[in-house]
C-alpha cells in the first residue's frame, strides 16, 4: 500500500509542474543530452551514411559538440570524395557536400582534382540561372578556395554574379528559387544569403556597396515576417504553397541563420538588427529540447554553431541548475550564464529584480538584490531566499549587466528574463475532524483523525444522516494554502468508487456529504465504504493520501428502475496469472498372469515348430535339385535367406516394430525375393524340361 501512495503522489507532483502555465519558458544551454542524442541517431550503417551530405551533417553535429568519431566514418568517405571529385558527371550537390566532408575530414586529394573541380564550377557559375545552382557553385569555390592554397580564385565578374542572385529577391525579403517560379520562399532567402556571402569573399574588388545596402535593408524586410511565441523565442516559418518544397519552423529558421551570419561575417558595418530577436532565434533553437530526428538535430546544432560566434549579436543564455527550491532544504537560489554551446559568459552582473507570485504582475515581493559570482563553478548564487517568500509558485525577473561597455554591441542579454519557480514546503494540516450529522439535532458522532500518522476511525449512517470532513492547510508563514488536489473518496466493499472535491474558504477546507440526495449516486448500495483523504500539491512537500477509516452505510431498498452500478474491471491477476495444478490420474495397469504360466505358453506356442522338424525329417526330404553351379545356387542360397528374412520380420513386428516400420522394411525385402526367387524357379523350370525332351 505505501508503494502505491508513494507512486501517486509522485505522479500528481509530476503533472501539476508539467501541467503549470507560464508566460516564460527555461531555455538550456546545449549539454550532454545532445551528444547522445547525436551518437544515437548519426550511426553509420556498415561503416558509411547513405549520401554525402547525410555524412557532412554527421560530421558536423560531431565537430560541433566535440565528439571525436572521425576515425569511424573517414574511410569509406573519404572514398566517395575521392570518386565525386574525380568524376566529370558528378552532380553538383554532390560536388558540394563532398566538399564539405572533406573541409572537416582532410582526405588526400591530388592539386589536379581541385583544379579540375574550380574550374567546373566556375563554368557553372557563369550559366547559372536558379538559386541552387549559385549556391552549390558559389559555395563549392568557397570551400575549394579554404581547402588549396590558390588565393587568386576568384569570380570572374563577382559583381555581375551578387546582382543576378539579388535580382531572385522580392520587396519583403524572401527569395525565388527561379526567375520562372513566382513563389517566394523564407527558405531561400537563407540560401541566397550564403550564397551572396560566397561571392563577396570570391570578389577580386569591394563589391558594389549600393548592393551590400540594398541587400541589408532586404534582411530587415525578413525579420519583419519573424514569429513570436509568449516565451520571447523568435522564429521563421515557411509560407510556400507547394508542398513539396514545404520547410519546418525549424529548417527555415536554420537556414535564415546560418545565411545571416554569413553575410555579416564577410560585410562591413551593423545589419541593425535588434538583439532581441537574435537572442529569440537562439531561445527558439534550444526550446525544441532535443529532435528526435538526424537532420532536425544537425539543423539545430549547425545554425547554433552560426549564432556561438557571429558578428551580429551573440546570444547569452540565463538558465538555472534547479527551478525547484526547498524551504525546508534551505535551498540556494543559483543562476548560471553561458553562450548557446555552454561557454562561459563574459564578466558580467546578474541582478534579481523582482519576485511575483503566480498570477500577480503587479506587486514584487522583493527589492533588487544582486547574485554573487562564484569564479571556480560560475554561479551566481544567492545564498539564501527572501523572508517573504513562502511555500508556492512564483515567477523570478533576473537581469544581466555586462561590465564592459564594448561587449553592449556585442551580446545579447535580453533585457529581464523571466523564469518560473516553484518553492515548497512543508504545509501545517490543523483540526482535522469527521463527524456524522442528523439533519436537524446535529452532530451525532464525531472523531479528531491525525492526517499526518495513522487512523482507524468507524462510523455509520443511515440516508437521513450527513456526513462532515473539516481540515486546515496553512503554511511555514502562518497563510492559507490553497492544493491543486483535495478529494475525498468513499470506495464500497463491491470496489464501487465515489470521489467528491473538498471546498475551501481561506485557511477551512470542509465537505458535506447529503446521503438523502445521493442515494442514486450511490447506487442504493448499503454496507461498508472505505474513506480515503488525498491532499497533494507540487509546491507542498508533505502531500498525503491517507486512509481514515470505514464508514457503515445504510440505504433503502432500490426501486424497480434505479441506476445500476457499473461492471468492475476483472482482476487481472485472476484473467492472466498462474492456474490451479491440474493433477493426471492414469488407468490402473491390468492384472497380470504369473511368469510360470506364460513360459508355458511360450513352450506351448513353439511345439507346432518341433512337430514341423519331425515331420520333415519323417517325410525325407533330401537336396538332390539344389543348383551345383554356382549362379544358380547363389539365387537360391538367397531366395532361402529371404525366406528367413521374412520370418525374422514377422518376430521383429511382434516384439519391437510397428505395423508401418515392417510394412517398409517388407516392401524393399519382397521385391528382393521376387527377383531372386524368379532367377532361381526359372533355372529349375529349364532343368525340368530338358529332362523331359531328352
Amino acid at each position: 500500500m505505501a508503494g502505491s501512495l508513494e507512486g501517486f503522489l509522485v505522479l500528481i507532483v509530476a503533472a501539476l509542474i508539467s501541467s503549470s502555465s507560464f508566460a516564460s519558458s527555461i531555455f538550456q544551454p546545449i549539454s550532454d543530452s545532445h551528444r547522445s542524442a547525436a551518437l544515437e541517431l548519426f550511426t553509420p550503417r556498415d561503416g558509411s551514411f547513405f549520401s554525402l551530405e547525410e555524412t557532412y551533417e554527421a560530421l558536423r553535429t560531431f565537430e560541433v559538440l566535440g565528439i571525436d568519431k572521425k576515425s569511424d566514418i573517414d574511410t569509406a568517405a573519404c572514398q566517395s570524395v575521392l570518386e565525386i571529385l574525380g568524376s566529370p558527371s558528378s552532380a553538383l550537390k554532390d560536388l558540394f557536400y563532398a566538399l564539405k566532408v572533406n573541409g572537416i575530414l582532410k582526405c588526400d586529394i591530388e592539386k589536379d582534382v581541385f583544379e579540375g573541380v574550380a574550374s567546373r564550377l566556375q563554368a557553372t557559375v557563369s550559366g547559372a540561372g536558379a538559386l541552387l545552382d549559385f549556391y552549390y557553385s558559389v559555395g563549392g569555390l568557397v570551400l575549394v578556395k579554404d581547402q588549396t592554397s590558390k588565393d587568386d580564385l576568384y569570380l570572374a565578374d563577382a559583381e555581375g554574379v551578387f546582382g543576378s542572385i539579388k535580382a531572385l529577391s522580392q520587396s519583403d525579403g524572401r527569395w525565388r528559387y527561379n526567375s520562372n517560379n513566382p513563389e517566394s520562399s523564407t527558405f531561400a532567402a537563407g540560401l541566397a544569403l550564403e550564397a551572396l556571402s560566397g561571392v563577396v569573399s570570391l570578389s577580386s574588388s569591394e563589391i558594389d556597396q549600393s548592393l551590400i545596402g540594398t541587400t541589408k535593408n532586404d534582411i530587415l524586410k525578413l525579420f519583419d515576417s519573424i514569429e513570436k511565441y509568449d516565451d520571447g523565442a523568435f522564429y521563421f516559418d515557411e509560407k510556400l504553397v507547394d508542398a513539396h518544397e514545404h520547410q519546418g519552423p525549424l529548417s527555415t529558421t536554420s537556414s535564415v541563420v546560418r545565411g545571416l551570419t554569413a553575410f555579416a561575417a564577410v560585410t562591413s558595418g551593423s545589419l541593425n538588427l535588434p538583439s532581441g530577436k537574435v537572442l529569440g532565434l537562439a531561445r527558439f533553437l534550444l526550446g525544441i529540447g532535443i529532435p528526435g530526428d538526424a537532420k532536425d538535430l544537425f539543423n539545430q546544432i549547425d545554425s547554433l554553431a552560426s549564432l556561438e560566434s557571429n558578428s551580429v549579436s551573440i546570444p547569452l543564455i540565463l538558465s538555472l541548475p534547479a527551478t525547484v527550491l526547498s524551504l525546508t532544504k534551505k535551498d540556494a537560489l543559483e543562476v548560471k550564464v553561458n553562450t548557446v554551446l555552454g561557454s562561459n559568459a563574459p564578466p558580467l552582473t546578474v541582478k534579481l529584480v523582482g519576485v511575483f507570485r503566480s498570477g500577480s504582475k503587479d506587486t514584487t515581493l522583493i527589492e533588487g538584490q544582486e547574485l554573487k559570482f562564484n569564479p571556480e563553478s560560475t554561479v551566481y548564487a544567492l545564498d539564501a531566499l527572501p523572508k517573504s517568500i513562502d511555500v508556492g509558485k512564483y515567477t523570478f525577473v533576473f537581469e544581466m549587466v555586462l561590465h564592459d561597455p564594448d561587449h553592449l554591441n556585442l551580446y545579447a542579454t535580453g533585457g529581464q528574463t523571466r523564469i518560473p519557480i516553484f518553492v515548497t514546503g512543508v504545509v501545517k494540516v490543523d483540526s482535522a475532524e469527521i463527524s456524522v450529522l442528523d439533519s436537524d439535532l446535529g452532530s451525532t458522532e464525531t472523531k479528531k483523525i491525525d492526517l499526518a500518522g495513522e487512523n482507524t476511525v468507524s462510523l455509520s449512517a443511515n440516508h437521513l444522516q450527513k456526513l462532515r470532513l473539516s481540515f486546515q492547510l496553512s503554511t511555514s508563514l502562518g497563510h492559507a494554502f490553497k492544493p491543486h488536489q483535495a478529494i475525498l473518496k468513499l470506495t464500497h466493499e463491491t470496489k464501487v468508487e465515489h470521489s467528491f472535491v473538498v471546498g475551501s474558504s481561506g485557511k477551512q477546507f470542509e465537505i458535506n456529504l447529503d446521503f438523502l440526495g445521493l442515494v442514486e449516486k450511490f447506487f442504493y448500495l448499503s454496507g461498508k465504504y472505505n474513506v480515503q483523504l488525498t491532499v497533494g500539491d507540487a509546491a507542498m512537500e508533505n502531500s498525503f493520501l491517507k486512509a481514515i477509516g470505514h464508514l457503515d452505510l445504510d440505504l433503502p431498498e432500490p426501486p424497480e428502475k434505479a441506476p445500476q452500478p457499473p461492471p468492475q474491471p476483472l482482476d487481472q491477476n485472476l484473467r492472466y496469472g498462474p492456474k490451479a495444478e491440474i493433477t493426471h490420474i492414469f488407468r490402473v495397469p491390468e492384472k497380470l498372469p504369473p511368469k510360470e504360466l506364460s513360459h508355458a505358453f511360450l513352450g506351448l506356442s513353439l511345439f507346432p515348430l518341433l512337430g514341423f522338424l519331425v515331420g520333415l525329417l519323417r517325410l525325407g526330404v533330401n537336396l538332390k535339385n539344389f543348383p551345383s553351379s554356382s549362379v544358380p545356387a547363389m539365387f537360391a542360397v538367397l531366395f532361402h535367406l529371404g525366406i528367413a528374412a521374412v520370418l525374422l520380420l514377422y518376430a521383429l513386428f511382434w516384439l519391437k516394430w510397428d505395423l508401418f516400420t515392417t510394412l517398409k522394411a517388407l516392401g524393399f525385402l519382397g521385391a528382393f525375393l521376387m527377383f531372386v526367387g524368379h532367377r532361381i524357379l526359372s533355372h529349375l523350370a529349364s532343368i525340368s524340361s530338358k529332362l523331359k525332351s531328352a
